[in-house]
């Protein structure tokens, strides 16, 4: 955690949590980082779907070629946060309505995953000219990997994108810019170097036997974050190196990527409070405000979330203060159900009711994905931090939306 951010963590009120922090200067360097890695040809879209905060959607815009979403709520969201900012739209299961939004929201790309899907989008395109990418199933060996993404909904196998081909040579106004491919999630630079060149090989000899001019391969995200380790970042200079002894054997080829976890997950902080510390059956547990309702990650990746102690030496009851010391802490929330565990018997020095538990790595997949309204506990409050000296939050309600306010911290 950078310094300005503990003091902002350390200076919340204690109404205002559970919170959110989100550092955009940290992101902001990170992203910059990546674009500097990265070759020319090589386009780098930011998957909405990781978090869609609008001052994280605002920041990343000046530094990435546009944004991946997948459904028309995240294709009107991303719209109306950046407007004018290229966009593609994937996913499986798009409805007519939404592939009737795209096509009016201009959507510069139309990720098309089954034949049905293509003929659907014809029937309503009527005078209007579309690009679009055919997703392909290719049935190559992912290895290990945290989520295998081919096959299954996602795309459709060879012979399908055959059939696909011939469709779109009828439909003047479908324009057939490429292929999509997003194979694996949870790579590392090397395993995934050896993935899209596999991939780039494939989609050649495809295009060349079928006379397609090939342009564009979109290869997806999935470059792996280390939970367990924080400090160890996917290796961009590593993967952008690799990409571009690949294309050089793709002259003509740009490549787009589309990460989302990677970008994001380290500019976020999950911020709370220790309501209480128990002991049950020779195990000791802290209760904090919140738990996995907004911080869905460790239930999700069945993993501990990492996390920093902020001690509260602030302490006025007559009673004493419940502590646990030395010894292993389940970290809990507040549900009524075992399963709200956002870190399992991690081994603590001192850890005391009102001190502040602050969970590293959750500007990705975080709030987003967590079952909000169950059991109706308030929400978080949302704050973000930037290098102008300017930070804010905003009600409760949820994250911010495009046209809020920003209140200026003072040092």
């Amino acid at each position: 955690m950078r310094p300005e951010t503990y003091d902002l963590v350390a200076a919340l009120p204690d109404d205002d949590l559970p919170a959110y922090v989100y550092d955009l200067t940290g992101l902001r360097e990170h992203v910059r980082g990546i674009r500097a890695a990265l070759p020319d040809r090589v386009e780098l879209l930011y998957a909405a779907k990781a978090n869609s905060d609008p001052r994280i959607l605002r920041t990343l815009a000046g530094h990435v070629h546009g944004f991946e979403v997948a459904s028309g709520g995240e294709l009107d969201h991303v719209r109306a946060v950046v407007p004018g900012a290229p966009v593609a739209f994937g996913g499986p299961g798009k409805t007519p309505q939404e592939l009737s939004r795209a096509l009016d929201a201009g959507a510069e790309r139309l990720h098309i995953e089954s034949e049905h899907e293509l003929r659907l989008l014809i029937a309503l395109l009527g005078d209007r000219t579309v690009d679009v990418l055919l997703r392909v199933n290719l049935p190559v060996d992912v290895g290990r990997v945290a989520l295998a993404m081919g096959g299954g909904p996602f795309g459709m196998d060879p012979v399908q994108l055959d059939r696909c081909l011939r469709v779109t040579e009828t439909v003047p106004g479908i324009r057939l810019r490429g292929l999509h491919f997003h194979l694996a999630s949870g790579l590392q630079a090397m395993p995934h170097l050896l993935l899209v060149d596999k991939v780039l090989a494939w989609a050649g000899s495809w295009a060349r036997d079928r006379g397609v001019d090939l342009r564009e391969v979109n290869v997806g995200g999935g470059m792996g974050v280390d939970y367990t380790h924080p400090a160890r970042r996917f290796d961009w200079p590593v993967l952008g190196a690799g990409l571009g002894r690949i294309l050089a054997r793709h002259p003509h080829l740009t490549l787009r990527i589309e990460p989302g976890r990677s970008v994001t997950a380290y500019c976020g902080w999950y911020v709370t409070q220790v309501l209480d510390v128990k002991f049950s059956r020779a195990r000791a547990y802290a209760v904090l405000r919140g738990g996995t309702h907004h911080l869905r990650t460790p239930a999700a990746k069945q993993h501990d979330q990492p996390f920093e102690v902020i001690p509260d030496d602030s302490w006025h009851r007559p009673w004493d203060r419940p502590q646990a010391r030395d010894e292993p802490v389940t970290l809990v929330g507040q549900l009524c159900t075992p399963k709200d565990v956002l870190a399992d018997r991690i081994m603590i020095e001192r850890l005391r009711v009102g001190d502040r538990v602050a969970f590293a790595m959750a500007g990705a997949y975080a709030w987003n994905i967590s079952h909000h309204a169950f059991l109706m506990h308030p929400r978080p409050t949302f704050h973000h931090l930037d290098g102008d000296g300017e930070g804010g939050g905003d009600d409760g309600d949820g994250p911010p939306v495009a046209g809020d306010t920003y209140a200026r911290l003072t040092s």
